[in-house]
């Protein structure tokens, strides 16, 4: 299929991830890598840790698919399961969780997802394109006020209640494409912003992504699940994307009291990683240690 062709994923923060992971408090134990995506995370700390299994959860079958040939040289060491984490507790203590947040890039990259602006494609956004209400669906579902809400709060843009009004006058959505969607959104601004590095479009698609997968409601069930499942001293780190996100792990790493934080400060892309991978500059990677 195409997706799965497309599905080549270059890992952010890898040199952080390593060395985060550097000191397990086992010799032998469980991984569990939470997005597994197309292994690349899984890759480099299967290969570090000889005595890690891997537990790996993705709910994207092309990611699946693009894992198990990624992972084939350590298959007797992996499990892959199709979930995701928020429907998922481990069979066994973990020696430490990893969770790699939000849209990947070959998501963004296959039109058919309709994940990006950039390309035409139909209305979905779904991460589990098998399960689930559509971006169309649940834009055609809510009233303006409802969308304006979702707009501002998941993508804190601040022309929220014009772009709703624009979105339900120009609705239904079903059977329209991103490029349309895109329009419309840039429709709302003023022509000088048009033109500016951020596309017009690009928080209003963020809100919408994040609404259709419950992207924050999944990942305040992990923050609160997580430690519990690793064994005393066990790791977990959290790469995130933005703010909403970044802010929650950085609450939940500092309040949780089964937690000790170990990154004071979030670890960020250096410039060479953001020169070979431009969307590594706004990931933010924290992590702790459970306590016993």
């Amino acid at each position: 299929m195409a997706e799965q062709a497309s599905f080549d994923h270059q890992p952010v923060l890898a040199a952080a991830v390593l060395a985060g992971f550097a000191e397990l408090p086992a010799a032998a134990g469980v991984l569990l890598d939470c997005t597994l995506g197309g292994g690349g995370h899984s890759s480099l700390l299967l290969q570090a840790h000889p005595g890690l299994r891997l537990i790996g959860l993705d709910q994207d079958p092309s990611a699946r698919a693009a894992a198990a040939k990624a992972l084939a040289p350590f298959a007797d060491r992996v499990q892959v399961v199709a979930s995701n984490f928020a429907d998922y507790t481990p069979p066994e203590p973990v020696v430490c969780v990893l969770a790699d947040l939000g849209v990947s890039s070959p998501q963004l990259d296959v039109a058919e997802r309709g994940f990006s602006f950039r390309l035409e494609g139909p209305l979905d956004m779904r991460m589990n394109p098998h399960a689930g209400e559509t971006a169309a669906e649940l834009i055609d579902r809510l009233d303006e006020a409802e969308l304006a809400d979702l707009i501002y709060g998941y993508g804190e843009e601040r022309l929220s209640r014009r772009i709703a009004r624009r979105l339900k006058e120009q609705g239904p959505w079903q059977g329209k494409t991103t490029a349309e969607l895109a329009y419309a959104i840039a429709g709302c601004f003023p022509p000088q912003a048009r033109r500016g590095r951020i596309h017009p479009a690009t928080r209003s698609f963020q809100a919408l992504r994040i609404a259709v997968n419950d992207e924050l409601g999944v990942l305040d069930r992990l923050l609160a699940a997580a430690p519990d499942w690793l064994v005393p001293g066990g790791l977990f780190g959290v790469i995130s994307f933005h703010s909403l996100e970044d802010r929650r792990v950085k609450t939940a790493f500092l309040s949780d009291e089964r937690l000790e934080r170990i990154t004071r400060k979030a670890v960020q892309a250096t410039d060479a990683e953001i020169a070979a991978n431009p969307r590594a500059r706004s990931a933010k990677w924290r992590l702790a240690r459970r306590l016993a």
